[in-house]
């Protein structure tokens, strides 16, 4: 934090970051507190209305926890965008809001609505996978043709700058991989949104940095929202009436979020005249996503080299894995977190100093060591516990 603090006070002068961190901190704290307010009365409804989370099967939980928690994200952030826009335009006019990225922002929020309304109806009643898809790819489109797409590589595999032709599609399938990468990482509590809170704080120090005011308030008004569910996900209790999960509704919304969010850090010709350069912006964003979008193509290839269908589900995550190794979910949650903390530091470290394909290479090979090791455990410890049960009866019999 010291050190993205240091990068935007060298870019910029006091008075100025002064008003861009009161922005951004007022973004913070109206969205946390619309948060606050709404999820108590959506676990009251869903309470009334019996509105809960199904347990038995692959799921982790038990008793009965409402699944409407990210009814509260869209409204708290697009009220509280709005708001300080209205407010900048009020008080100082030609600024951040006013003046850059309205268009673009008003279609993104546009595209996060459409997505949010079809989360709802597939939280409440239900949706096909097909309808999600279409769904998910209209609103990615949406994202692209507002002006954020991937418009450059940055020495990825020796490309540089690309044309629209080849950067939209790009753009939507990339969008629709990270949407689908946050749901499914969405396993135990806190998880989905704790990964999601660590991505969008260093978004928002690294938007800030660049001068990028208007999305790092789209940042830290995201990760508002996800502080106070994340306290009443993790260390509510199930039937105490303080417990609620996130939902499709919750999860492909943030990732709707992240997804365009590293997609603007990631273009070019987009920062303002005095900001600071990040090295590497797209292996940095990687570094961001990496825990989920790394596992949601292990657990596919896996799946694919079992010989099942690679959509349907199964018990192999990574959230899975710690759990299979006698973790609890706390723990568990909290080891991921910090894999992915270490991950992200280590990036913005090496980011200076590498080639993009070295980075993501050796996040990669770390990665898939990482889980063969944890494999290996995995077995070494039911081997273990097969070995103890076997000798159980026999222990009996001798007495």
């Amino acid at each position: 934090m010291p050190v993205l603090l240091r990068m935007l006070v060298m870019a910029r002068g006091g008075a100025e970051i002064h008003m861009e961190l009161l922005t951004i901190l007022l973004g913070f704290l109206i969205s946390a507190g619309l948060t606050a307010l709404i999820i108590p009365r959506i676990i009251l409804i869903s309470y009334k209305k019996r509105l809960f989370d199904e347990t038995g099967g692959r799921k982790v939980h038990t008793g009965a926890v409402p699944r409407l928690g990210g009814v509260a994200f869209t409204p708290s952030v697009i009220i509280t965008v709005a708001l300080l826009a209205g407010l900048e335009a009020a008080v100082s006019p030609g600024g951040s809001f006013a003046g850059r990225g309205d268009v673009s922002l008003a279609l993104c929020l546009s595209a996060i609505t459409m997505l949010y309304l079809e989360g709802v109806a597939d939280d409440l009643v239900g949706v096909g996978y097909k309808a999600k898809f279409g769904m998910q790819i209209l609103s990615a489109a949406i994202v692209a043709a507002s002006g954020i797409w991937m418009n450059d590589l940055h020495g990825l595999f020796s490309l540089h700058a690309i044309s629209p032709w080849a950067g939209y599609p790009l753009t939507v399938v990339l969008l629709v991989f990270v949407i689908n990468a946050v749901n499914l990482i969405d396993g135990i509590d806190g998880l989905a949104s704790g990964l999601s809170s660590l991505a969008l704080f260093f978004l928002g120090c690294l938007f800030a940095s660049r001068g990028d005011t208007l999305w790092a308030v789209l940042a830290f008004t995201t990760l508002g929202t996800l502080v106070p569910f994340f306290c009443y996900n993790v260390f509510g209790r199930p039937g105490g009436g303080r417990k609620i999960f996130m939902g499709d509704c919750g999860s492909q919304t943030i990732g709707l979020l992240l997804g365009l969010l590293c997609v603007r850090f990631c273009m070019t010709g987009e920062c303002a005249p005095t900001a600071v350069a990040t090295p590497n912006p797209l292996a940095v964003v990687f570094s961001l996503l990496m825990v989920p979008c790394l596992d949601v193509l292990r657990v596919m290839l896996g799946r694919l080299r079992r010989g099942k269908n690679p959509f349907l589900p199964d018990k192999t995550h990574i959230h899975h894995k710690f759990l299979a190794l006698g973790m609890s979910h706390r723990t568990a949650l909290v080891v991921i977190l910090s894999i992915a903390a270490f991950f992200a530091l280590l990036n913005l470290g090496l980011a200076p100093l590498l080639d993009i394909n070295l980075v993501l290479l050796a996040d990669i090979a770390v990665w898939t060591a990482m889980n063969i090791w944890l494999s290996r455990l995995i077995e070494a410890r039911r081997a273990r516990l097969e070995k103890e049960q076997a000798l159980r009866p026999n222990e009996f019999n001798t007495k």
